[in-house]
């Protein structure tokens, strides 16, 4: 998730659990550890594809964390007291695992589980921002830090903020399992046939869902679906992917690392005499986040392994259009 939402949300939950010991420093504490796991973007791992695939890698992983907090509990306590030393470590263990396992429903892949395995998590059942999950955690913080600390009432709005806010991960993750039978069964009714089907959800929202199926020629399928559709089906659009310009690079790591992370939800295209694959899970068609030129292709149709990032148009333009197709099932995201 985006860093304000877990700042906010390290925050809610230090004050849950040593708030009323060590009062505003609970806040400060809860929002640094809040954000700590993330500090691994400032880790060069030597590439673009590395630094893509190892973000939430070690730094995300529950086992890692989990011996990290005992310590860091340890270095609070002797820094500050005033809580007892199994609430710190408690605060610290908490605030870092709700941050891994809160990344781990978005679409990015997280390792949770590293080092026993490198296997990125993706949920897919929030988007990296959603204001409808983050409001509640600012509201419960806000509540808390505004109020006269003898008061109880700030806390026990903090705690019911984190339950709403808990249950709304409920609801993203109940609406999923729905809108992905939903396209299933459009995509069995009419005819389509698929090897993989992704659904998550549109920017800033969990009313309207976006799919993406793969074909067994590499091909995919792009369509939407609202909650409030009903029992329409949802539309599909076919999209070429030049994955025959792959061939000469296939094996390399790059390319296989890509094909991986991704959950094999990749395009790849050409923009000569770059060859480039594009996370499919990320963005909409025509404005995918994240683009890797993998190869450049050279006299003769030979392809030269590249690593190298491709910055492309993110179609905020379109942004607008993700609010009127949740209400309205005619109104076209398509580029």
């Amino acid at each position: 998730m985006d860093s304000l939402t877990q700042i906010l949300l390290g925050a809610s939950v230090a004050e849950l659990v040593i708030g009323r010991a060590v009062g505003r420093r609970a806040t400060l504490y809860g929002a640094a550890l809040g954000t700590l796991p993330d500090l691994d973007v400032l880790i060069n791992y030597g590439g673009p594809v590395e630094n893509f695939t190892y973000h939430r890698g070690f730094s995300h992983s529950l086992f890692v964390l989990s011996a990290a907090a005992p310590v860091i509990g340890w270095a609070l306590w002797k820094l500050q007291g005033l809580a007892s030393l199994k609430q710190w470590m408690a605060m610290a263990w908490l605030v870092l695992v709700t941050h891994v396992l809160l990344d781990a429903l978005t679409v990015y892949g997280t390792q949770l589980f590293w080092p026993l395995t490198e296997y990125p998590v993706s949920g897919s059942a929030v988007f990296i921002i959603d204001p409808a999950y983050t409001v509640w955690l600012a509201l419960g913080v806000l509540a808390v830090v505004l109020r006269n600390r003898q008061d109880m009432k700030g806390y026990r709005l903090n705690a019911a903020a984190l339950v709403i806010s808990t249950a709304y991960l409920g609801w993203a993750t109940a609406a999923k399992a729905h809108v992905t039978e939903v396209a299933a069964r459009s995509l069995e009714a009419q005819g389509i046939a698929y090897a993989k089907l992704l659904s998550t959800p549109a920017p800033f929202n969990t009313l309207l869902w976006r799919f993406v199926a793969m074909h067994p020629d590499g091909s995919y399928s792009e369509g939407y679906y609202s909650v409030f559709d009903g029992r329409g089906e949802v539309h599909f659009d076919r999209h070429d992917s030049k994955v025959a310009l792959l061939d000469t690079v296939n094996g390399e790591w790059q390319v296989e690392r890509l094909k991986w992370f991704t959950h094999g939800f990749y395009k790849v295209s050409q923009n000569s005499p770059a060859v480039v694959i594009s996370d499919l899970r990320m963005g909409v068609e025509g404005s995918y986040v994240f683009n890797f030129k993998v190869g450049d292709i050279l006299l003769g149709g030979k392809v030269k392994p590249a690593n190298e990032r491709v910055t492309t148009s993110r179609g905020a333009e379109r942004l607008p259009l993700v609010w009127h197709r949740i209400w309205d099932r005619s109104v076209s995201l398509a580029p």
